[in-house]
Order: C-alpha cells, then structure tokens, then sequence
C-alpha cells in the first residue's frame, strides 16, 4: 500500500478577507516545494462569489518558481461559469508551464443570495444549468485537446474546424471532480459518495476529491467510483484521489476548536456544530492532530490536502510540517 501523501491549499480568498499578500501565499508555496513530505499545492477559486485572488493566475506564479509538486484548483468553481474553448488554452498553457504537473479539479460551484443570481445573470449561466454545462465543458475541453479540426456538437457549444496549440504537456491531462459539497451544512461525515456523485466521477473524471467523510465512506465510495467506471469499460490506473481537510494545531486543543470554527464559520457564513467539525477538520497538539490523520493511513485515501484555519498560516505551515506530519508518515 502506498504512502499518504500530503498537501496544501493556500487560501487565495484571505487576500480579499484579511489582507494577505500575494507574496505570502507564494512564499507558502515556495516552502512546499522544498519539503519532500508534500507532493503538491491547491488553490481555491470563484468568480464574483466570494470573490479572491485569481486561481489561474496564482497557478501560473506557482508553476513558474517549483519544479517538482503537483498544481491545482481546490475545486475550480467557476469552470462551469467560464468559456471552456478559452478556458481549454488557458489550461494546456498552465500545464506546459507547469511541464505536466497540473490537475484539474472541477466543480459545479454552490451558494445563494442576491450576488449569486447577479453572478448567473450578469454570466448568462442559470443556477439550474450549472452541473450540465460543468459536464459538458470537460467534454470541450478533452475534444479541444484531443481532436484537431473535429466538429463538436454539445447542448451549449458547437464548433468545427478548430486546432489548439499548444497542447497539455500530459497527453491525458487529468480532470477530477469534486463532490459532496452538501455535507458542508447539513452531514457529519458519515455518509457515502451519493449515486449521482459516483456516477459522474466514473464516466467523467480521472480522479476524486471530496471532504468531511470518515476513512470507512471514503473507502466505500472509491470503490464503488473505480468499479462503475471499469464497467463503462474505462481504464482506472491512473485514477486519483484527495481528501480535502482543515487543520489548527494549537496545544490548548479548545482554543484550537474556537480557532477553527471561527475561521470556518466566517469563511462559510454558517454556525458548525461542534459533529460537523469533527469531520473536516483536525484540531489539538501535534499528536492529537496526527492521531485524527493516521485513521485515513492505509486505507483508500491517496492524499490528504491541509487548509490552514488560522490567521498564522505560515507558523501553522510550520507546525504541520514538523510537528504534526512526521508523526502520522512514521
């Protein structure tokens, strides 16, 4: 059985919340890329809903000054929103910057109120919409990548006759979905992937992140992906997966609980119950941390990437990689 491996999301909406720079997300990236116990760095993404420092645009910094992590969107929120034959050289560019390390993580996006109709208005992209178009902009972009010159006949786009160049440095440039975001506000990490959820990962995606599911679910959930999808007859070698977690590592573990939910409940705009903490994120010592961690060691769970939910990110990234990772890696 393979190694956990581990990764970062930087919190590119903290230059908009708090006023971080943008040097201080890439100094965080700079610090991933030279420990060996991550393999990759996340970004967050959204348009004009709850609105941050551009993904693609901080990917590109990122790509330009490492060499050897993985990059992506955690999840791309807006792709659904967003022109995919734009958004299809937008990507390939990224990855041939990158020289392959890029995977796209896509989802359809949620919310509500009154910024979220003027986004779907002003964007000509109705709420309902939103999962078809997610769907069929993989298909445009994999034709994009794939098929020069081809017509391509799909519910909202059609066009013939076109080449893209360059192409993704990865023939296959990965696409993965993201899913279950409901358990934000009404699941405590119990339930499986839904049959909707596992459906679309098997026929779309080449990999899974999800969060707030126990390492039981996980394991449930994967297999079920993997096993729907070699029955479509698609190839599962390369399929992946990542766990998307929140961490605070604080000795005073009820002060690192009233750290947490602060920062998720403003982040969310939602009250968490102390049972939906429990299962997006890790708080405590070092050890109590990696005692949460090495249940998810073994199992189906390939990668498990870090949110920090601190405003001291860069002594919590610190603390993490010293303290709290070594000991759920022994």
């Amino acid at each position: 059985m393979a190694k956990l491996a581990f990764g970062l999301i930087l919190a590119n909406r903290d230059v908009v919340l708090s006023g971080r720079s943008p040097a201080d997300l890439l100094a965080m990236a700079d610090r991933v890329e030279a420990e060996p116990i991550y393999d990759s760095v996340w970004v967050g993404d959204a348009l004009y809903v709850n609105p941050r420092l551009d993904a693609l645009t901080l990917l590109a910094a990122i790509a330009g000054r490492t060499k050897r992590v993985l990059l992506g969107p955690a999840c791309m929120g807006s792709f659904a929103l967003r022109d995919p034959l734009v958004f299809a050289y937008e990507w390939a560019s990224l990855d041939r910057i990158a020289e392959g390390r890029c995977r796209l993580v896509v989802c359809s996006g949620g919310g509500g109120g009154p910024v979220w109709r003027a986004e779907a208005e002003a964007l000509g992209v109705p709420a309902d919409e939103r999962r078809r178009r997610m769907l069929e902009n993989i298909e445009v972009l994999r034709h994009l990548w794939h098929r020069d010159g081809e017509a391509f006949e799909g519910r909202f786009h059609r066009f013939d006759g076109l080449a893209l160049a360059p192409k993704p440095a990865q023939p296959t440039a990965p696409i993965w979905l993201a899913t279950n975001s409901k358990r934000l506000a009404d699941s405590v990490g119990e339930g499986d992937a839904s049959e909707i959820a596992v459906d679309r990962v098997a026929r779309y995606a080449d990999g899974w992140m999800t969060h707030s599911i126990t390492p039981a679910a996980f394991e449930r959930s994967w297999a079920r992906i993997l096993a729907r999808a070699e029955a479509a007859g698609r190839e599962t070698a390369h399929f992946d997966n990542c766990l998307y977690h929140n961490i605070v590592v604080d000795e005073d573990r009820e002060r690192a609980f009233r750290t947490a939910k602060a920062y998720l409940d403003g982040y969310y705009g939602l009250d968490f119950a102390p049972e939906q903490l429990q299962a997006m994120a890790s708080w405590g010592a070092p050890e109590q941390c990696a005692e949460n961690l090495r249940r998810f060691q073994g199992g189906a769970v390939r990668r498990i990437a870090f949110r920090i939910c601190s405003p001291d990110a860069a002594r919590q990234l610190d603390r993490l990689t010293t303290e709290v990772l070594p000991l759920v890696d022994d």
